[in-house]
């Protein structure tokens, strides 16, 4: 291992800011901007060694992949993550507007939506992370809920029961089981755990875990977790309203007759709730507007 990436890992476990699932999504990016220091050419660095011209060539490569503003603006606050802890905060400018990121896109009418392929899943020698994938594509679920969640106890025969504190946010909420399809993965979710959560038997602590889920999900290109509630919200738009959403390329809002529209926002209403949002806007970002 690099001197950069030892030292970033050192810095990461003696610093435990925020969520378990924060701290490893932090270390995994950290992970990975040492290695592109080292491929750009900036050898020999410690964790003391960041500059202002190794932020700057960072973007310039963030920029040029063509990377979303909203992963940009992740690294950029994993890079100001560093120079704090270093002592050092104003080697990163404040504004991402300096280094000429653009500001998120919430409502761009393109599909983020991630089908989850068999193919990909197979290839985990893994069937703890092969239910929490799943649970993520039919029950919209984010990966934190999908690996914590107790089957049996959330199991209440027409419905998913959360635990706040499985949930982002600390909101229990409930999801609906319609299909044949929900309530045999649930029965196989229930037998496959035998009363406890979809962190693996093997593993003693989530934060483990987590890194191994995420290790084993890249090594066969699965990546945007996300992707697969994108992919839950505009299954249930179509199911609720009968007609495919605008980031799918259907009609916008503006082109909705008085009912239709009226139909689109229950649906939207819907869908937040059973997402664990507390408001119909944000469904924009999964179903386009």
């Amino acid at each position: 291992m690099r001197d950069l990436n030892y030292d970033l890992k050192q810095l990461c476990r003696h610093n435990r800011d925020g969520s378990y699932a924060t701290q490893a999504d932090r270390e995994h990016i950290l992970d990975l901007i040492a290695d592109q220091l080292h491929e750009m050419g900036f050898r020999h660095m410690n964790a003391h060694s960041l500059k202002p011209k190794h932020v700057e060539k960072l973007v310039v490569r963030w920029l040029a992949d063509e990377l979303s503003p909203g992963t940009i603006k992740n690294r950029m606050s994993a890079l100001r993550w560093w120079a704090e802890k270093i002592g050092k905060e104003n080697i990163v400018a404040r504004s991402n507007a300096a280094y000429g990121i653009p500001d998120r896109v919430y409502v761009t009418n393109i599909s983020k939506a991630k089908e989850l392929h068999m193919d990909k899943l197979k290839q985990i020698p893994d069937l703890f992370i092969h239910m929490s994938l799943c649970l993520q594509a039919l029950f919209g679920l984010r990966r934190a809920e999908s690996i914590k969640i107790v089957p049996k106890w959330a199991d209440r025969g027409d419905r998913l029961v959360l635990k706040a504190s499985w949930t982002k946010g600390g909101r229990e909420r409930e999801i609906p089981i319609r299909t044949r399809e929900q309530r045999q993965l649930i029965d196989e979710a229930k037998a496959l755990t035998n009363g406890r959560s979809l962190v693996a038997p093997t593993y003693t602590t989530y934060r483990d875990y987590l890194k191994y889920f995420r290790y084993q999900c890249e090594r066969v290109g699965i990546h945007a977790f996300h992707g697969h509630r994108h992919f839950y919200a505009q299954c249930r738009y179509k199911e609720l309203t009968g007609r495919e959403c605008p980031a799918r390329g259907a009609m916008k809002s503006k082109q909705l007759t008085p009912k239709q529209k009226a139909i689109d926002r229950e649906a939207r209403e819907v869908i937040s709730r059973e997402m664990g949002h507390g408001r119909e806007q944000v469904t924009a970002v999964y179903l386009g507007r």
